[in-house]
């Protein structure tokens, strides 16, 4: 896929040669390019900077693929994929492609023991699923491939989000490990690619701070830090959800690692709960805040800050001295630094001391490149009330 031809403004070539987006406002002139194509873009005076694939709907228009005069074809596509997997430390239980992180822009493939789940975020790699799954099977094997788009992005970039198998359908479910824990996915249901991987570590750490504590786990999903916690001897965990179909895994991932007994599932919202906790002056010695994102763009920012205020205050006031708090914010456009005020304004207004025991982030099969501070999302703060 060569394509038709990008060429730049005076003066943004520059930072194309680092970061791979390229908006409307950068872009001087394109040729005949259809939407999803590949493009080959060059600076103004007509050199090659790299190529990648054009779509004129959203203001992002190019996502760089390659910075070198190459085909993006199968054999691109595998050698990718195949120095990606390379990086992982547990590459049958990973994600395996995180998009511009591995060179890969608009592609997500999670990997859940033999069941691979492709998942497309642009109109450029929605186009070439085929290609990209021949690459995949090339790579890993020719194991059961599950399309899961993004409905959202799908909207944004203009192409109609796939669900299904490709060709041959894998299992509706399948069990994996983290350590000692057994977590249930459901394929093709759910949120994301079916199980939030990004917290694979950090349930591992909250778990290892876990034994003789009451847990809540807030905005639980299907329970993953819970199970942890209970797993490595947690006294009581307590989950808040709303979703039917997230709490239903849930109760699935507890029985399946026999802890169910010590623990209690609320039907709820996290915002409603926590009010009533704290007038009820109810005390937990670890608290896990985990909520989806409060907001996907600049405009919301400040009511997302409210948000995510809001939620940290009320749960600092439900710590004992000595009680822990593992609080994430998944929202990109609130970053690390303004989710760290946001928590210390919490604390402030609480009128509580919290001690920081540890700045948490997204697992290492989520790389974040230098260069494109987009492929880092995941941020935390591990809080001890002293």
């Amino acid at each position: 896929m060569r394509g038709g031809v990008l060429r730049l403004k005076k003066g943004r070539e520059a930072r194309a040669r680092v970061h791979p987006w390229l908006f409307k406002g950068d872009v001087a002139e394109i040729g005949a390019v259809e939407p999803g194509e590949a493009v080959t873009v060059v600076d103004f005076a007509g050199h090659f900077v790299g190529r990648g694939f054009f779509n004129p709907r959203p203001a992002l228009c190019c996502r760089l693929a390659t910075w070198d005069d190459e085909a993006l074809d199968e054999a691109f596509f595998a050698r990718r994929i195949a120095a990606a997997v390379a990086r992982r430390p547990d590459p049958a239980l990973a994600r395996l492609v995180w998009s511009e992180a591995d060179g890969l822009p608009g592609l997500v493939v999670d990997r859940f023991t033999d069941v691979l789940v492709l998942q497309s975020l642009t109109l450029g790699t929605a186009g070439a699923r085929a290609t990209l799954v021949a690459a995949l099977r090339r790579v890993v094997g020719d194991l059961p491939v599950l399309l899961a788009d993004d409905a959202t992005a799908a909207r944004l970039e203009g192409f109609e989000p796939a669900r299904g198998w490709v060709g041959r359908e894998g299992p509706a479910a399948v069990d994996v490990r983290e350590g000692p824990v057994t977590f249930r996915v459901r394929l093709g249901g759910g949120h994301k690619t079916g199980h939030y991987l990004d917290q694979r570590e950090n349930r591992a750490r909250v778990a290892a701070l876990a034994a003789g504590r009451r847990v809540l786990d807030a905005f639980c999903y299907t329970a993953g830090f819970a199970c942890a916690a209970l797993v490595a001897g947690a006294r009581e965990a307590v989950g808040i959800e709303t979703s039917a179909e997230a709490l239903a895994g849930a109760r699935e991932n507890l029985a399946l690692n026999g802890v169910a007994d010590r623990a209690r599932l609320v039907d709820a919202n996290a915002f409603d709960e926590l009010r009533r906790l704290e007038r009820e002056r109810a005390r937990f010695d670890l608290i896990v805040l985990d909520p989806p994102p409060f907001t996907r763009g600049r405009a919301a920012v400040e009511a997302a800050a409210r948000g995510y205020k809001e939620i940290n205050l009320r749960s600092m006031r439900l710590l004992p001295p000595g009680g822990l708090l593992a609080t994430f914010s998944c929202s990109h456009h609130v970053t690390e630094a303004r989710f760290e005020a946001i928590c210390r304004e919490a604390a402030g207004d609480a009128g509580l001391r919290l001690r920081t025991l540890a700045t948490l982030g997204q697992a290492a099969d989520h790389p974040v490149l230098l260069t494109v501070p987009e492929t880092g999302y995941l941020k935390g703060l591990l809080l001890e009330r002293v």
